[in-house]
């Protein structure tokens, strides 16, 4: 894991402007009322993208704030402290080229539901610290049962099918690969860190 101070305090100065804003719709069933104003709007896609800058929870939130939304549900998946008994002190996320191709397929699929107006899904690559934030959900629907729902099932197929990996570094100063999208060791392996 990296220890120079600028560095770090650079990752964590914010979200990289920019690089994951390009809003979209979902493809959808939107149409309008005798009055022009919509009565079922295809949902929005925020964000959907690997980044390697922290990710705020709460910026994802305000980006999927909707008028007609009556909820707004938020995930965010932090770099805990411990792991099978064994103390944590990081993880380095490392990601495939098609991940956030696999990413935005997932926020489309998730998307297209009736009753959603806007999502967003960010998993962060790189070294993390404990506490850092490594994946951001945020959904805003109609009715919370549809965005709770979605915020769920987004965060599923995220840990199914993302192709991501983690190397736990532990406290006792060995680390460890694990494949985050499926749990399964890939390869299962420690060695010291470094």
């Amino acid at each position: 894991m990296s220890s120079r101070p600028a560095e770090q305090a650079s990752a964590r100065a914010g979200v990289q402007a920019g690089a994951l804003r390009a809003e979209r719709r979902a493809p959808g069933w939107g149409s309008t009322s005798a009055q022009g104003t919509p009565v079922s709007a295809p949902t929005r896609i925020v964000r959907a993208g690997i980044c390697q800058d922290p990710v705020s929870v709460h910026e994802l939130a305000a980006l999927v704030r909707d008028r007609a939304a009556g909820a707004v549900v938020t995930f965010e998946g932090a770099v805990r402290d411990h792991d099978g008994g064994r103390g944590v002190t990081g993880i380095g996320y490392t990601a495939h080229p098609s991940a956030s191709e696999v990413l935005s397929q997932i926020a489309t699929e998730v998307a297209a539901r009736r009753g959603l107006r806007a999502l967003g899904v960010v998993h962060r690559v790189g070294d993390l610290q404990v506490g850092d934030t490594a994946l951001a959900v945020a959904v805003s629907a109609d009715h919370r049962a549809e965005a709770f729902a979605a915020a769920g099932d987004l965060v599923e197929e995220v840990k199914k099918r993302l192709p991501v990996w983690k190397r736990q570094f532990f406290a006792d100063g060995s680390a460890q690969w694990t494949h985050a999208r499926t749990g399964a060791d890939t390869p299962a392996r420690t060695d010291a860190a470094e």
